[in-house]
Formats: C-alpha cells, structure tokens, sequence
C-alpha cells in the first residue's frame, strides 16, 4: 500500500491477469502468483486483477476475497496493485473494496454497474457512496461501455472529483477516443486515465494520460512496459515501432471472447496450469487456435520467454484433430 498515498505514481503499463482456474474450474491461487511473478521479471509496472479480462461475474465474492489476498502478499509493495472490487450489486462491491483495502491494495478500479443501465446521477450516487465509504482509498471508476450498456459521462467524471478527493481518475475501455479527452478536459488534466483499449494506449500518453491496463500484457509484458518507458524517455519512433509490432499480439486476446485467447496461449507456454474459463464462455475453438497461433508468428519479434517459444513452435493436429503447437 505504498503507492496509496501518491496515486500520481500509479503509471505505466497495469498488467490486467487472468484468473487462472484448474481443469476441472477450481481457483487456482498458486498460479495466480506464479503469472504475477512472471509479470514482475517481465516489467509490468503494476498489477491488476477482477477487470473484464479476470472473470469477475463467474467468480463468488469469496473466490474474488481470496484472489485479491492472494496477489497482495505476492505482489509485496513492488509495484502498485489496483484490484478491479466492482459488480452489479452494491453490497457486493462494498465488501470487496474493503477486503481489497484491509489487503494492502494501493487503489480499487471500480467497474459501472452493468445491466441495470442506471442515469449520469444513478453513477454519481453509485460511486459516490463507495467513495464516502473509504475515503483514505484512491478509486478509479472502469468505464466499460460495450460491457456493462452504461457510459460515464465526462461530465459526471468531473462532477465526482469536484465531489470526492479520492476519486483519482478513470480506466476507459471505449473506441471513442474524443472521449478521452473530453474527460480530461472537464475534469482536470490532474485526472489520471488509463487505456483498456490496446491500440489506444500509446495515443492517450500524447494527452497526458497515466498508462494502460491493457490484456495484451498478458501475452507482451515486456513489450507494452517498455512502449511507455520509450515514450516518456522521449523516444517516439521507438514506441510507435512497439505500438504497431505489438497489433497481431492485440489480435490474439480478441480471437474469440477475451480471455479464452490468452488463457489458451499462457497454458501452451507453461505459464498457468489450464487454459480453462467458466461459462458461459468456451475454451478456444480449433478454428480459433490456428487464428491466435498464425497471429502470435506474425507477432513474434516482440515477445519473450516462454510465449515466444509458444510463438516459434510448429503446429500440428493431434489425435482428436485438435490444433496443437
């Protein structure tokens, strides 16, 4: 919880890992930390986990507690952690931020409460409440729109951090990249914003923005940390040749609904035990799996270790026809 008193300092690239579960759909905690430890060597600059990548809506509030304990004691106050505490239910979001607050999390990245499509006030009252709640915790709001059908306006943005000092700033995951700056630009350009959306994170650093919470870190960790150090070392063109090498790798994560991409190629390379994810997803598909493995090649010249193995290795049908690298 060092970083919880500065959250300025929350910056860089904020590793969004997946949940890892057994074959059979258990929690698989051990490899949690073993994909956190992977991340630090790599250069991710902080940790994130419970986001839209991590599969909070098919995990119990204790399977979330649990996983929020379990990345806090591993991460150790190395780089910030910025546990996603949000649901559709308040009470729900209450009890996490505070099991992630009691953990040592440096800040909470609260997602909009999907389906239930609530008005600009509805979100201000919303976060307002959990704001008033833990008023010595920096809260980042997740704007989401293409999830949760609710936008948060930058007006309302702006209206909560008039409203709340520990409301620091926004993670948006929205194509309209106007938005970006609106927010910026009616709620102060001391708000910190993240990108969740890939291909835009290296053009919201030209606005000032904090960094990136981006799933292609699952694959690229040290990639995507160094395209911002590039940046804010002044060497542009260094992190534009990363922004456009890193477009297949993007490509894999979205091959079919994300995270089932990613959790099958950290699987292959030995980084987590199964590539399994809950329903109502489906693991990769066979079509799916010669798509990700034809655009990690296309990819290959920015990854590592053992993605990069994944990346080299010659693919093939197994006995049941199944693709395999």
């Amino acid at each position: 919880m060092r970083f919880r008193g500065d959250p300025a300092s929350i910056r860089g690239s904020i590793a969004p890992v997946v949940s890892p579960f057994t074959a059979e759909g258990a929690p698989d905690l051990d490899g949690l930390r073993a994909l956190i430890r992977w991340q630090l060597a790599s250069g991710s600059h902080g940790i994130s986990l419970g986001g839209s990548t991590g599969e909070p809506s098919a995990q119990t509030e204790q399977e979330r507690a649990a996983a929020i304990r379990a990345a806090a004691d591993e991460i150790g106050d190395r780089v910030p952690f910025v546990p996603g505490t949000g649901s559709a239910r308040l009470e729900e979001t209450l009890a996490l931020t505070a099991v992630a607050r009691e953990a040592g999390a440096d800040a909470v990245l609260i997602i909009t409460p999907y389906y239930a499509r609530p008005t600009q006030e509805g979100l201000f009252h919303w976060y307002s409440t959990i704001a008033g709640e833990f008023p010595d915790l920096p809260v980042i709001a997740y704007n989401v729109p293409s999830r949760t059908a609710t936008d948060i306006a930058p007006e309302t943005v702006a209206r909560l951090r008039r409203a709340h000092d520990n409301i620091v700033g926004v993670k948006e995951t929205t194509r309209d990249f106007e938005h970006f700056s609106r927010v910026l630009h009616a709620a102060g350009r001391d708000t910190l914003v993240w990108s969740g959306i890939e291909l835009l994170c290296l053009p919201l650093l030209a606005l000032g923005g904090a960094g990136f919470v981006s799933a292609t870190a699952n694959l690229a960790p040290g990639a995507v940390a160094r395209m911002y150090e590039h940046w804010t070392a002044g060497e542009f063109d260094k992190a534009r040749d990363l922004h456009f090498g890193l477009h297949p790798v993007t490509d894999v994560i979205f091959t079919e609904t994300n995270p089932a991409a990613a959790k099958w190629v950290l699987a292959r390379a030995g980084l987590i035990a199964s590539g399994y994810v809950r329903p109502p997803l489906v693991p990769l598909t066979e079509p799916g799996q010669r798509r990700a493995m034809e655009l990690l090649r296309a990819g290959a010249a920015v990854l590592e270790g053992p993605v990069a193995r994944v990346a080299g290795a010659t693919f093939r049908s197994d006995d049941q026809g199944r693709a395999v690298p």
